[in-house]
């Protein structure tokens, strides 16, 4: 099972740095069952502190008492100390495998705010899918235990050309087991692959550097013809070697197949696990519990030149790495396929896949009943084959012929529900340097109901990721900016997978100003020539701003106002301007502003002069131009956003 796994991939712990209860020394060496006993002992005895009531819910929970772990977690949680996001991630686990399924939907809504937003998101995502069987299991997978498993643990597999390698406690020479597993050192085994899937009998992998210790999860490369994989640490004696807390720690080492032999990561108190060398970017991805991860083991990688470190570990981040463990990373065709037991999975480990999108990644999402179940599952691979797919994966699913037996499966198309992704960035379309936001951004079905919906960040970034389907609707929104809201049929939901997509939304008030006591259309000052009502180009310019107004403010009421100068009779210059107003007018209506948004259009003459220039008084033209205006009133400016 996983439990036994990482208990003997964590390595051995002896002694202490300080005097510690019998519960806790057995505790620190993965005794669990015997830790329960001695901690339940404390209990009666009145001695036990609430560091060591957190280590027997831990107990609880790696022994399967989730009843008692439940009790346990929440009891801590209601004292609000020593619970971190890992903690909340088993007592929700626990929760979830016993009769408590309404109690841990209660206590994750309060709890939500101690998680990150995209671990909350890629829960909704899942949960949506879970729920739907049809999606989970679209796929119809081929799944066989291999006939070479044996009764020991066997776990890990790894292409290496035509063969399998994989991780077996098989081996005969055992110089050491712990009480957990019962189990010797892990060794590295490989099998030729036959046509039907299935592996010849399994033998040692004799290419490595020999050790009597721990060598297990390998990766190999085909590119630098190497194998990556974890090791225990040695000293120079071929001892193992502790840091000062009596604890041995996994490396991971590189070695060119019956060559060149080299150890990359290395830290005595630092387990890491489960490599994979990207052939494509040279990138090394592993799993390891630092301590600024997102809860347990989270998956790392680190940029290489050829295998050889040159940079430091950097996390995946929240999108992937929750606050369960994550381990075993694999990359096929642009997927990152890796194990989790976060919370909302079916049972302990699932296997989630999520699409590699530049520096990031979409959803993870849950590959579903058959390859996962309410045990553990983990560690898959896949690689084309034939007109199909052959993958294997371990599991400690009943049936097998030990505690983790390797299956292999078939099938016609890459495991994983296909989605849409819908990423970019909130803009206002007359000046996209600027961003937005807080604005919200919802998808929407073609039976109008809302399938997803988000808010972009402060730098305006926003992201969804839905079930591919063949039409959706983009809807964006702000509080007095302008909304929008467009279809997409398939051919540009295909685009938008490439290219992403920029939400423009106009604000209200960088397009609207107050002049004369009242609030227009912002616009430059145009003017007409000398008795005219033609529209000149400089006229339009500036009329196309008020179109675009309206089409981003479509419930908008407009009064078209003109006014000229005291020059000329009264009489003439209101028809003169009764004239231009019509005209503009008649130039919104045809570039597709509709009639019914102008309810007035008003020629008012010399009606309201501005300055002193008035009948029979001398200006110089500048001044009588400040009479010459058209203005476009929002009527209904107040009420507009109500």
């Amino acid at each position: 099972m996983y439990l036994t796994l990482c208990v003997a991939l964590l390595g051995i712990s002896f002694g202490f740095a300080q005097k510690k209860s019998s519960g806790d020394v057995l505790f620190f060496q993965y005794e669990y069952q015997k830790a329960v006993a001695a901690y339940e002992k404390q209990i009666s005895e009145g001695t036990l502190t609430e560091q060591q009531y957190l280590n027997l819910a831990d107990s609880y929970f790696e022994t399967d008492n989730f009843d008692k772990a439940s009790e346990a977690y929440l009891e801590i949680y209601k004292k609000d100390t020593l619970m971190d996001p890992h903690h909340y991630n088993k007592m929700l686990q626990s929760l979830s495998k016993s009769a408590d399924r309404e109690q841990k939907q209660a206590y994750l809504t309060t709890m939500s705010s101690n998680f990150p937003k995209e671990l909350m998101e890629n829960m909704d995502f899942n949960n949506q899918l879970l729920t739907n069987a049809s999606a989970t299991n679209e796929l119809n997978y081929q799944i066989f235990n291999l006939e070479a498993n044996s009764p020991q643990t066997d776990f890990s597999p790894s292409f290496y050309n035509n063969k399998l390698l994989f991780t077996s406690a098989r081996s005969a020479n055992k110089k050491l087991k712990y009480e957990p597993g019962g189990e010797g050192f892990f060794n590295i085994y490989e099998s030729d692959i036959r046509p039907d899937g299935q592996i010849t009998t399994a033998n040692n992998f004799g290419k490595l550097t020999a050790t009597d210790y721990h060598k297990a999860t390998p990766s190999y490369s085909d590119a630098l013809n190497s194998v990556f994989y974890v090791l225990s640490n040695t000293t120079d004696e071929d001892e193992l070697a502790f840091d000062d807390n009596g604890k041995n720690a996994l490396s991971i080492a590189k070695q060119t197949v019956n060559g060149n032999y080299q150890v990359l990561l290395k830290d005595l108190s630092t387990s890491f696990y489960y490599p994979f060398y990207d052939d494509s970017n040279g990138k090394l991805y592993f799993a390891a519990d630092f301590e600024d991860g997102y809860g347990g083991t989270d998956i790392y990688f680190v940029y290489t030149n050829n295998g050889q470190m040159m940079s430091a570990p950097i996390n995946l981040g929240p999108r992937i790495n929750s606050s369960g463990n994550e381990i075993a990373p694999f990359i096929f065709e642009n997927s990152l396929y890796f194990a989790s037991d976060v919370f909302y999975g079916l049972g302990g480990m699932d296997i989630y896949k999520a699409n590699v999108e530049g520096e990031g990644f979409g959803i993870p999402i849950n590959l579903g009943q058959q390859i996962n179940t309410e045990f553990d599952d983990f560690g898959l691979i896949i690689r084309n084959e034939g007109d199909g797919l052959l993958g294997y994966f371990a599991s400690n699913r009943p049936g097998g012929k030990g505690k983790d037996d390797i299956y292999g499966f078939k099938v016609d198309e890459k495991p994983g529900l296909r989605t849409l992704t819908f990423k970019g960035q909130v803009v206002k379309p007359y000046k996209p340097s600027e961003v937005i936001a807080k604005a919200a951004i919802r998808l929407w079905n073609m039976d109008g109901e809302m399938i997803a919906e988000t808010y972009s960040d402060e730098d305006g970034n926003y992201r969804l990721e839905v079930p591919a389907a063949d039409e959706l609707v983009l809807e964006g929104t702000k509080e007095r900016y302008s909304r929008f809201i467009e279809r997409f049929d398939q051919e540009q939901l295909d685009k938008i997978q490439q290219n992403g997509l920029n939400v423009e939304l106009a604000q209200y008030d960088d397009l609207v100003e107050e002049r004369e006591g009242q609030k227009v259309v912002k616009t430059d000052d145009f003017y007409f020539a000398t008795n005219s009502v033609q529209l000149n180009p400089e006229i339009t310019a500036q009329l196309d701003q008020v179109v675009e107004f309206v089409k981003a403010f479509p419930e908008a009421q407009m009064r078209i106002e003109t006014y000229t100068d005291s020059r000329g009779g009264s009489s003439t210059n209101f028809k003169l301007t009764q004239s231009r107003s019509d005209a503009i007018k008649k130039y919104l209506v045809a570039q597709g502003v509709p009639a019914s948004n102008i309810l007035y259009s008003i020629g008012y003459g010399e009606e309201k002069i501005l300055n002193n220039c008035t009948n029979g008084v001398y200006c110089l033209e500048m001044l009588h131009k400040q009479n010459q205006r058209s203005l476009i009133v929002v009527l209904n400016d107040n009420v507009l956003f109500d």
